[in-house]
């Protein structure tokens, strides 16, 4: 099956909140056109009501509305606005020169160069030179022709702030929804990836440093969220904006927008360049932060060796390595960026305006096609908001980089083949258990378990002993299912433990590991696992039955104690019958124990045994042995050697055939006499 592109399945996962994204991307474009009205209101104040007042007027017989002019009892009206029943006794034009205004009797041409001498007024174009004579204003007097104006521009500005308090919602609703469903985004991605580490078989685990597998929940999630939260959102911001600034230049002057396209293929070819050498950096600097994670796991973890073999130094080193190579590749990155944000922008926004000068500059060449000095405001103004999102998109380029690089590594994870977890329930199975030429390879051909059968009675307890390595936590490690066999088949009541789930095969198994794992919480939810068919009552239960109240009754908070994590503040005893009654809790029809009382004193052990004894009562209970003085009343015993089974029966018999297990047993009974 073709593997999907990293941007495509980021993009997928977007769209299972499109709704939100939607009406996110909606509000923004409605807050985008009401901003970007202000340029054109702008224009439009410049040009009709403070420039405005330069041109050609006409003397009216009366005052007739608020529009008309009244200088020394005579009325006037600009040419735009005369209407069909004014009567008009005269015209005039009013000019500007210098900061003065002159009003001059007749039709006169407001194109070319003006001078003013003696209140003669020359202007001189391409073509002539004309002379008029003119009056000048007053500056009292000029205030009556602007007087008019004051309503209208202050009805326009008060429009233009009313635009922007009803943008200014659209933005919050904007904001609001587009990282609501980024969060929801990410949410559901950490979800599924934890969900998904859950199905990975366990033999995934056995090579990955913990610390590899967290950093690509947290580290790299958090990276996809800065780009659904922040990077999209000021993406399709400023894209939404750009597009937006580029309908008023089309509006304004058409042929200059088009010039202006020519940005936007830059920008991408910008990012194309940026994504073939981020990709390569930030491939390097995300994987180094995962071996950095687990480096520190490690350390951490194993702190006491390190310090009583006095291996600070070299796994300083060894940190130090991996740090060096992080800041060599975040120094590339910093360079890169520094290439593709500021200096990038700077540049395009020089050239841009270069252009701009000389567009309009060649146009000046000819006087007819001079602009408005409303346009030119509003179109320097757009030009100026026009690289506020190109900066913010280029801004962007690394977070987008190191979240395409942080996603690429989610969906490895994610696309490790996984089982699905099937939680039907099936019956209480009696406990009867077959392995039928078994053998088992964790590795290529290289098998640890060698044709193994044998058959186990339910309610029996049977051990498994032999030296380091002959294959006993194997044995365990397929019936629960860990692993499974590469030939020979596995049954329990007769069914084959490979029709049905994981979930289902341990559904009415218990273990005891010989190093007992205790979770963050406390001593009933250790107990219980949170899980609702394990009630408290029952859970207390099972902690007096294999006596460890007679620690839990000694604490403050007693059976609501706190748990740390690993549960590091308690002895190994007591772990170890906090994890008996949790096996006993759940009530397994097969009980397996690893090596349960291995780390165990001599003081503690009388307990933890009488605490096993109860925990095998009407249960099939399969035993790892290292003490072979603890597994006497054993049913059956296997001994192990090279993934074989090579002695077989119970103790007396064992010990009468004076093979392997004789041997063993022998050596700890006289390790054990010269001790005492």
């Amino acid at each position: 099956m073709k593997k999907r592109s990293t941007e495509k399945r980021l993009f997928q996962y977007a769209l299972q909140f499109k709704k939100r994204i939607i009406i996110g991307i909606i509000c923004l474009m409605i807050a985008t056109a009401l901003e970007l009205a202000g340029p054109l209101i702008a224009k439009t104040i410049i040009d009709e009501h403070i420039v405005g007042v330069e041109g050609t007027w006409y003397e009216i017989e009366e005052n007739n509305d608020r529009e008309t002019v009244v200088l020394d009892d005579r009325y006037y009206k600009r040419a735009d606005r005369i209407e069909a029943d004014d009567e008009i006794l005269g015209v005039l034009t009013m000019l500007q020169i210098n900061r003065n205004y002159y009003l001059i009797e007749g039709d006169v041409p407001l194109l070319g160069e003006r001078s003013v001498q003696d209140n003669t007024i020359t202007i001189r174009t391409q073509s002539e030179e004309v002379t008029y004579t003119g009056s000048k204003i007053s500056l009292t007097d000029i205030y009556s022709f602007f007087k008019p104006e004051q309503r209208p521009i202050l009805l326009l500005l008060g429009l233009y702030v009313g635009l922007l308090l009803i943008a200014a919602i659209f933005q919050f609703y904007k904001t609001f929804m587009l990282q609501k469903a980024s969060n929801q985004i990410v949410k559901k991605m950490r979800n599924d990836i934890f969900e998904h580490t859950q199905r990975i078989p366990i033999n995934y685990y056995v090579d990955q440093p913990a610390g590899k597998i967290v950093a690509r929940i947290t580290n790299d999630t958090e990276a996809i969220r800065d780009l659904y939260e922040r990077v999209l959102s000021i993406i399709i911001t400023s894209a939404i904006y750009m597009a937006g600034i580029f309908v008023a230049l089309f509006i304004l002057d058409a042929k200059l927008a088009v010039w202006f396209l020519l940005l936007i293929p830059l920008i991408l070819v910008w990012m194309k360049f940026y994504k073939a050498y981020g990709t390569k950096y930030n491939k390097v600097v995300r994987s180094t932060i995962s071996e950095i994670n687990g480096k520190i796991n490690e350390a951490i973890q194993g702190m006491t060796i390190i310090q009583a073999f006095r291996r600070e130094e070299k796994t300083k080193e060894e940190f130090e390595e991996l740090n060096n190579r992080h800041f060599t590749y975040q120094r590339k990155l910093v360079k890169l960026s520094a290439l593709t944000s500021f200096n990038l922008v700077t540049v395009f926004r020089n050239i841009a305006f270069v252009a701009f000068i000389w567009y309009f500059g060649s146009q000046s060449l000819d006087l007819t096609s001079i602009i408005s000095i409303g346009m030119l405001y509003a179109i320097v103004d757009l030009l100026t908001r026009l690289f506020e999102p190109v900066n913010d998109i280029v801004n962007q380029l690394p977070l987008l980089e190191q979240a395409r690089v942080a996603g690429g590594r989610v969906f490895d994870l994610m696309d490790l083949d996984g089982e699905e977890v099937v939680q039907d329930k099936i019956s209480r199975y009696q406990g009867n258990i077959k392995f039928d030429h078994v053998s088992f390879a964790y590795t290529d051909e290289d098998y640890v378990l060698k044709d193994i059968s044998l058959t186990i009675h339910a309610g029996e307890t049977v051990a498994f002993v032999g030296h380091t390595g002959s294959g006993k936590s194997s044995i365990m490690n397929l019936l629960f299912r860990f692993y499974d066999p590469q030939k020979g088949t596995i049954t329990i009541d007769g069914h084959d433990t490979m029709k049905w789930s994981r979930q289902q095969v341990r559904s009415h198994m218990g273990i005891v590991l010989q190093d007992p794992f205790l979770f963050s919480g406390t001593i009933i939810s250790n107990v219980t696992m949170n899980d609702p068919n394990v009630s408290r009552e029952r859970a207390i239960e099972a902690l007096r039955t294999v006596g460890a109240d007679r620690f839990i009754e000694k604490l403050p908070k007693k059976y609501d104690e706190k748990v740390t994590e690993g549960g590091s503040t308690y002895s190994l005893g007591e772990r170890q019958l906090i994890s008996f009654a949790r096996a006993l809790a759940f009530d397994p029809a097969i009980l397996i124990l690893d090596e349960a009382t291995a780390n165990i004193d001599t003081e503690t052990e009388t307990i933890i045994q009488q605490a096993l004894d109860v925990l095998k009562k009407g249960r099939t209970t399969l035993v790892i042995a290292h003490r072979l003085s603890t597994i006497q009343q054993a049913n059956t015993i296997f001994v192990l050697e090279h993934g074989k089974i090579i002695e077989e029966g119970n103790h007396e018999q064992l010990i009468s055939e004076k093979g392997t297990y004789y041997h063993m047993y022998k050596m700890q009974q006289g390790i054990s006499q010269k001790a005492i």
